[in-house]
């Protein structure tokens, strides 16, 4: 009885402890990214958190379309890496989308030209001139009226017209047209962006019957079935029609804006229940989930939780995400697609574990937070110039996306810099490399400074160790004798593992002299079953300039 309690009382310290502490990552100047796990009564649940500065100057937050278009779906991983050119980028998955067609499910708006008509019933977020989210449910009153002035309803923006309705078509959509039955189809050329709250005049170019008709770089399409497609059976070509696209009056400074849902939080409340036109599954159960939120400073916070994966994540609730994100600070919260869509990644490499059987899902849309300033990868850990083969060059990059005044520097230990790189540069990947010859060791930080030729001045610092510590790592056969050098006295620790991290037995740890080291091991693991297949062999030295590890894959 008394071990039942007992095995009843762990099991509940388990479910109800607090997040694991999870290591901070910087990704690039001023955002960084966390993965965290999470106990619950349900089961675990895999977080992943990316915290942006408020979304000016070299930031944006910003909407990717896959492949640059409305139509069609793509990875958001490829659609950042599409953009790497223009832009560095970490993001998640956008709105809802059309299955097959892949336009969105509701508002969207880019650099203030209106690009899919809202949703009845539900919200969308949209940033404004001072990068403020909103959240707010959008009607849409789009309407046209040709030279008589009397305004008809325009239903639909870049996406297939419904029954008796008309649709917009602008060189967003990405194609021709679809064709349509009992309908027309008006060419307008010239015609400008469609831009919210003006007049947009367009001069009809040809009427047709309804055929598919490519869309103009310079003008539109106007596509309409039954009823809708009458009022433009007397319009000669030559005639200009107008359209406008209304939109609420506090919206008048948002210049880019999603669609998806439900709102999560708001005034720093969470939100249970936001009244919001979604299906049950899009509102109510453990899933994989996607959200973004602002805190009172105007930093950015992206969420994205794993989900359908027991053993792994199983999901969480709209409810839980909006607490999430209160307790992150956020005063307004926002939730977008849910399921297998949820993505989050950075410089198009995916972050999660999408949970689609083939990984991860070609999506609409993503939204990023883009940094135009310079980036620099990470680089390796410890540079090592001893001659084993092994980190015995740095290689050290940096990228640009607009021409820039550059200064790229070594700063040593003593604070001393070494310029390796100066001048002005065009957009593009700068790759040096240093091999320390001659060099203290100690740490040294991979400086780059930028100057573009808009007056931006960005930074990006990496740091590493010179240290010589820990060299010459010798496996011998089946691993069972373990040798490598060691240049002063450090703390040691010698380990077998599966090719996934998982630690199978640690064979030596402790401080070991100055030298030649060995190691012997029989083989075995933990529980002294022989240990079978591919794994590798890790050694760890602590030294005086930070830890060191040496690799090497074995076979037995």
């Amino acid at each position: 009885m008394r071990r039942t309690v007992l095995f009843a009382v762990v099991v509940i310290v388990l479910l109800f402890a607090p997040p694991a502490p999870a290591a901070v990552t910087q990704l690039m100047p001023g955002v960084s990214y966390q993965r965290i796990l999470r106990w619950t009564p349900a089961g675990p649940v895999a977080m992943y958190v990316v915290t942006a500065p408020r979304p000016q100057g070299l930031y944006r937050l910003t909407t990717l379309l896959s492949n640059g278009t409305i139509v069609g779906r793509q990875t958001v991983s490829s659609m950042e890496r599409d953009a790497s050119s223009q832009m560095t980028t970490v993001g998640v998955n956008g709105d809802f989308f059309h299955w097959t067609g892949g336009w969105p499910s509701g508002l969207l708006i880019r650099d203030g030209v209106v690009e899919h008509q809202s949703a009845l019933g539900r919200a969308a977020v949209g940033i404004d001139t001072s990068a403020t989210l909103h959240t707010e449910k959008v009607r849409w009153f789009g309407r046209w009226h040709g030279p008589d002035n009397v305004w008809f309803p325009l239903s639909q923006l870049n996406e297939p017209p419904r029954k008796n309705a008309a649709a917009l078509f602008t060189p967003v959509w990405g194609g021709d047209t679809p064709a349509v039955k009992n309908g027309v189809t008006v060419l307008l050329e010239p015609f400008p962006p469609a831009s919210p709250r003006t007049d947009l005049v367009g001069t009809i170019a040809s009427v047709g019957s309804g055929a598919s008709t490519d869309v103009p770089a310079d003008g539109a399409v106007i596509v309409a079935r039954g009823t809708a497609a009458r009022p433009f059976a007397a319009l000669p070509v030559g005639a200009q029609i107008t359209v406008r696209i209304p939109l609420p009056n506090d919206w008048a400074s948002v210049t880019d804006a999603v669609s998806a849902g439900p709102t999560l939080v708001r005034d720093g409340k969470p939100i249970f229940n936001a009244g919001e036109a979604l299906t049950p599954v899009q509102l109510h159960g453990r899933d994989p989930r996607t959200a973004i939120g602002q805190k009172a400073d105007g930093s950015i916070v992206m969420v994205a939780v794993d989900g359908r994966r027991p053993g792994w994540s199983i999901g969480i609730t709209n409810w839980d995400l909006a607490q999430t994100l209160v307790r992150d600070g956020c005063v307004t919260g926002f939730a977008l697609d849910s399921g297998g869509s949820t993505t989050i990644a950075f410089d198009g490499k995916v972050l999660n574990r999408p949970s689609d059987s083939y990984g991860e899902r070609p999506v609409g849309e993503a939204l990023v937070i883009a940094y135009t300033g310079v980036y620099v990868p990470p680089v390796g850990a410890t540079l090592s110039p001893n001659a084993d083969g092994v980190a015995d060059v740095e290689a050290l990059t940096y990228k640009l996306v607009r021409p820039s005044t550059v200064s790229a520097k070594l700063i040593a230990p003593d604070r001393s810099p070494l310029e390796l790189d100066v001048g002005t540069k065009a957009p593009g990947r700068y790759k040096l490399a240093w091999n320390g010859a001659g060099a203290p060791e100690g740490r040294y930080h991979w400086n780059v400074t930028a100057s573009d030729d808009q007056g931006q001045v960005s930074t990006g610092d990496r740091a590493f160790a010179l240290d010589n510590t820990l060299g010459f790592l010798r496996v011998r056969a089946n691993a069972r004798t373990i040798g490598f050098t060691l240049t002063r006295d450090a703390a040691v620790r010698v380990t077998i593992e599966r090719r996934s991290g998982t630690i199978l037995r640690t064979v030596a740890k402790g401080l070991r002299r100055a030298g030649p080291v060995v190691v012997r091991w029989n083989g075995r693991d933990g529980h002294e079953k022989l240990v079978r297949g591919t794994y590798d062999v890790r050694v760890a030295a602590t030294g005086p300039y930070g830890l060191t590890q040496l690799v090497r894959a074995a076979t037995r």
